[in-house]
């Protein structure tokens, strides 16, 4: 079927992204001190579990893989700073195809202080909107099918689940099956509003507690529901 006016997305420059609440700036060595510090409040490194690196045991290390990591085109890496000022984490864009108009996120490291924020959720929701606004047809969301944690998030910001495939990997001399999640630019005028309705001061209370969770919003969005999840809603996010 021919997709008409459609034509292929640019390449993600390496500019920051800016919300009300978080700022994503292409990741660079400068970046390396405030993001150790933040990683070490994760005493058990648990953040890197499902990862192909970490945790660094000293700043070295990471500031080694950093300077690996900055200088790659795809994937295209950014440091999460926070309303505070404080780094709070990393995330990317990856596996970058324009000709297809597809796109994903991935290597989300999000420190504890950084987990379960207003900035957190608008991270993810700065890449998607760039994303979509950008032609992109299709963000995916894929990660350890063990990491039910991740699987519950993308549910949480709308992505629908779309299968597993088995052995499509080996992390840590684990085997990794990988779920698979996305959106697609049909829905996206949807999640846009979801997102935006969240994100509203007025969605949050005076003690920062959210009055309606995204989970309700973007629920009704879902071509279909992780069959491993529970659909209790989480506790809500704080406000800072």
């Amino acid at each position: 079927m021919t997709i008409a006016g459609w034509t292929p997305p640019p390449w993600p420059a390496r500019v920051p992204l800016a919300g009300r609440h978080a700022r994503l700036e292409p990741l660079t060595a400068a970046h390396v001190p405030g993001l150790d510090a933040a990683h070490r409040e994760d005493a058990q490194g648990a953040m890197w579990r499902y990862l192909p690196v970490g945790p660094f045991e000293a700043e070295a290390g990471y500031a080694a893989w950093v300077e690996a990591a900055r200088i790659l085109p795809d994937p295209l890496h950014y440091a999460v700073r926070m309303r505070d000022g404080r780094l709070g984490g990393t995330l990317s864009l990856m596996r970058i195809t324009p000709q297809a108009g597809t796109i994903e996120v991935g290597w989300v490291t999000f420190a504890p202080r950084l987990q379960r924020t207003v900035e957190a959720t608008e991270a993810i929701y700065l890449l998607m909107k760039w994303a979509f606004e950008a032609g992109y047809r299709r963000f995916e969301w894929k990660c350890d099918a063990a990491n039910l944690g991740s699987r519950r998030a993308a549910q949480r910001f709308g992505l629908s689940y779309e299968g597993i495939f088995r052995q499509a990997a080996v992390v840590k001399g684990r085997n990794r099956d990988t779920a698979w999640l996305a959106a697609i630019d049909g829905e996206w005028p949807a999640l846009e509003a979801a997102f935006e309705a969240w994100l509203n001061p007025d969605n949050f209370g005076a003690d920062g507690r959210q009055r309606t969770s995204l989970a309700t919003l973007t629920g009704s969005i879902l071509v279909q529901r992780d069959p491993a999840l529970s659909y209790r809603h989480p506790p809500g996010e704080r406000s800072a």
